[in-house]
């Protein structure tokens, strides 16, 4: 009986800390706790976005979310979401800390409302900041070449290149500076925001990202739990295609049979 031949995956590797999951989930979203819990669950994954800006801690609901995950079992990763300036995230970043939260940092400066296109400028200076005071900062950006060589230079754990819009769902439509992104990146790159269907999450990895943040296509979905799975398994499937080597496009036909031998 033949066995398929071993590929060797090396873990994802952030700031020192190891990873067997490629996936990481958002919290924000979902119609209720159990269904997040589910989805945590379902998805096999280790490390969990809260954004920090949306908890209240004077409604026992919304702390909520801080006290039905198990701290223990997942990396908790803070992050900035709702700050429209680099001083309102770090400030965030601060409260994280000395919750005793964190020293990871999601780092969002979001100040358009419409697209919620993060601020370049703005995620350069508060990252800088950031990183100066020891934090582990994951920059969520366009997907910026530039900016994202700038970021790993001073120190990001990460670069977090959308891939579109936050919760459009419309996927990689034009990968191109991703791929860019990869190609010169000597850090993780995790593909965040965007991703709509299992099929993008397996493009995103196909293309060689170490990673994929996921939220809204999961909490949003039908069924939560199956689609975290789904999410999963679309994760895996790229991430083993990416390290077996697809074939090279071409522009012309190639024959599946060889002719040589044909009898005439």
């Amino acid at each position: 009986m033949q066995t398929e031949p071993t590929i060797v995956d090396a873990p994802l590797t952030i700031a020192g800390k190891t990873f067997t999951s490629r996936l990481i989930l958002g919290t924000g979203k979902y119609r209720n706790t159990e269904e997040m819990k589910a989805a945590i669950e379902a998805s096999g994954c280790e490390m969990i976005t809260v954004a920090l800006r949306r908890i209240d801690f004077d409604d026992p609901k919304s702390r909520s979310i801080l006290e039905d995950i198990d701290w223990t079992r997942y990396q908790i990763l803070p992050n900035t979401a709702g700050c429209a300036t680099a001083e309102e995230a770090i400030r965030v970043a601060r409260l994280a800390r000395s919750m005793g939260l964190s020293d990871w940092i999601k780092l969002e400066v979001i100040p358009d409302p419409k697209y919620l296109l993060p601020d370049p400028v703005g995620t350069l200076e508060a990252a800088r900041v950031l990183v100066d005071e020891g934090f582990v900062v994951l920059p969520y950006i366009n997907a910026d070449p530039v900016l994202a060589k700038r970021l790993e230079e001073i120190g990001t754990a990460t670069v977090m290149p959308l891939g579109s819009p936050i919760g459009s769902g419309q996927g990689l439509p034009d990968f191109r500076q991703i791929q860019i992104i990869i190609e010169q990146a000597n850090v993780p790159v995790i593909v965040d925001a965007g991703i709509g269907a299992p099929s993008d999450a397996a493009l995103a990895m196909e293309l060689g990202a170490d990673a994929c943040l996921i939220n809204t296509a999961i909490a949003q979905a039908k069924n939560p739990a199956g689609m975290a799975r789904a999410m999963r398994l679309g994760i895996e499937a790229g991430r083993l295609a990416y390290l077996s080597g697809r074939i090279p496009k071409k522009p012309y036909a190639s024959a599946s049979s060889p002719l040589e031998g044909v009898v005439r």
